[in-house]
């Protein structure tokens, strides 16, 4: 049996970059939230999706220069 280019494990050909520091977490564990945050995070997210977004003002039809001028 030959080996082709399709043989290959592309997986094995790069290593695995390290992982950013930044995804560590060092110093205290975060504290679990409450029953009653969490009831109040519930409740505050349905305010948020039956309030209607504010509409977006619409954009001025002037280029960059003419609006300079």
């Amino acid at each position: 049996m030959s080996s082709t280019d399709r043989d290959v494990d592309h997986a094995l050909a790069y290593p695995e970059p390290s992982a950013s520091p930044l995804w560590h977490r060092h110093g205290a564990k975060a504290r679990p939230l409450t029953p009653a945050q969490q009831r109040r995070n519930r409740e505050l997210l349905v305010l948020a999706q039956k309030r209607p977004t504010r509409p977006r003002s619409p954009r001025p039809t002037n280029t960059l220069a003419e609006a300079s001028r």
